[in-house]
């Protein structure tokens, strides 16, 4: 019998040579410039005292050459450090947590199914499916106004859930950071599928009464990614208004979009969208520098809504019994996919180290002259980040992502355990992700963070987020009396 070959992949040796390979390439250019260096002192001693003074004395500087040069010196530095971006730093944020008398654990959400759709068995019956395989868990949280029989979807309801959700958002981050409302300079909310008038934010400002002149936007309409999208909106306010404290508001108000009809497609979301909120103190002011628990790196946005497909995968529109609700298309994965892709390639050149756009760009080379049938090579992002926050819309897509990111259990672990403790709270959902690892005591100093959102349109959008400081492990919080449950087994299919 023949000898069986060892599985080259996972060779302790293969390891050590991929180590080394990132090693040398990560690091070329320290490595070129310490010969050099050396070189160098080697000659100046081998020169001597007075053969290095005779050089000197050999050198004739005019007095107008060294102010020229000096003016010249001055000149470029101030033109340098003048078109600097200016540092966006998170000084710190909060994210509302239910209180208990929200909870629909799964007997409830089921019971109150079969009560609302008697005339309709099967429906029923699609969600349980749903809700067996969601990946969500017994303490997920619905506004008052769902756990009526019938829902009770009306205006009052849906701003009282607003105030409820982004008042005890606000009240915290106050208390948190000793942030004064009269201090806020720019405001932005965004919220999806609730837009009354007066807005959101105008409902902020005269809850706090906010000054006069603050600037103030309300972002709807834009789905589950339209938090990242207000953390880009408040990054270039900030560039352009110097020592400015700007307060983003990222929640999805349940009550007036929970579906009550028979489609399929418009109830899964029912089976995933819970109540959350979260609310971000972002700050471009130096005292603020020590104090803040991160600073923005980068942010890319992708939107792919030039497609057809792509546009109305995620569609709110009205079924064949004139009932509005939002339609999941069964394309959705294959959509995220290629936003993704697209996202990936804008992101990848700006965080990868060059071991992994070398292998990238060399692969990319073979498939163009050699064989286009050579398998891409994925470059590795773990080489790139500590932690990663994915967006919570569900097990379908933490596990995609997981799969083609090449991710360990532990990286997807905040995105799995935060879909489990608080369902799918779109926008704000990347927030409780992060508490979630704060928790944990996992985040130090220098650690960095890549936030990935999906949302309706169809957009991909990521930030990257570097810690400023090693972070305690929070005495509060969203996961305060529930973290060290954490994480819990998520069976593929939990039988109710």
């Amino acid at each position: 019998m023949p000898p069986i070959l060892p599985d080259f992949s996972n060779s302790v040796k293969l390891k050590y040579v991929k180590l080394g390979y990132q090693y040398l390439v990560n690091h070329i250019l320290t490595l070129l410039l310490i010969p050099v260096i050396v070189g160098i002192v080697i000659e100046l001693l081998r020169l001597g005292p007075e053969e290095l003074i005779n050089l000197w004395k050999s050198l004739h500087f005019d007095l107008v050459q060294i102010l020229c040069s000096s003016f010249l010196i001055i000149f470029i530095s101030t033109v340098y450090f003048m078109s600097k971006p200016r540092s966006i730093y998170l000084v710190d944020y909060t994210c509302y947590k239910p209180p208990v008398t929200c909870r629909v654990p799964f007997s409830t959400f089921m019971e109150h199914s079969r009560l609302i759709l008697k005339d309709n068995p099967k429906s029923v019956e699609f969600q349980m499916r749903i809700l067996e395989r969601s990946g969500l868990g017994e303490e997920t949280c619905l506004p008052p106004a769902i756990h009526y029989i019938p829902p009770k979807p009306t205006m009052e309801a849906a701003r009282g859930e607003a105030e409820l959700v982004i008042f005890s958002a606000m009240d915290a981050l106050f208390k948190k950071t000793g942030l004064k409302p009269k201090d806020i300079d720019i405001l932005i909310v965004n919220c999806s599928l609730f837009s009354p008038t007066p807005s959101l934010s105008a409902m902020v400002i005269n809850k706090y009464k906010l000054r006069s002149n603050i600037r103030s936007f309300n972002l709807s309409g834009m789905g589950c990614s339209a938090g990242l999208i207000s953390i880009d909106l408040a990054r270039d306010l900030l560039q352009v208004h110097p020592n400015s404290n700007a307060v983003v508001v990222s929640t999805e108000i349940i009550t007036p979009n929970y579906y009550q009809g028979k489609e399929r497609a418009m109830l899964l979301p029912n089976c995933l969208f819970r109540m959350g909120g979260a609310a971000i103190l972002l700050s471009n002011r130096r005292s603020e520098r020590r104090r803040a628990k991160y600073r923005l790196v980068h942010v890319v946005r992708t939107h792919k809504g030039a497609d057809d497909k792509a546009y109305r995968c995620v569609f709110e529109e009205e079924d064949r019994e004139g009932k509005v609700g939002i339609s999941l298309s069964k394309d959705l994965m294959a959509i995220a996919g290629e936003a993704l892709k697209s996202n990936i390639t804008t992101i990848g050149p700006l965080v990868l180290p060059a071991s992994e756009q070398l292998l990238f760009l060399m692969t990319l080379i073979g498939r163009k002259i050699f064989n286009p049938k050579w398998k891409p090579y994925i470059p590795d992002f773990k080489q790139a980040f500590e932690h990663f926050c994915i967006h919570a819309g569900g097990r379908a897509v933490i596990d995609e992502l997981q799969k083609n990111l090449q991710l360990s259990a532990e990286h997807v672990e905040a995105s799995r355990m935060t879909l489990h403790k608080f369902g799918n709270t779109s926008s704000s959902s990347l927030w409780y992700e992060l508490s979630y690892i704060e928790a944990k005591g996992r985040m130090k100093k220098g650690d960095r963070v890549w936030q990935i959102a999906f949302g309706s349109g169809f957009k991909c959008n990521s930030a990257v987020w570097k810690c400023n400081r090693t972070i305690k492990t929070p005495t509060d919080g969203p996961w305060e009396d529930c973290v060290d449950r954490y994480p819990v087994h998520i069976p593929e299919i939990v039988k109710l």
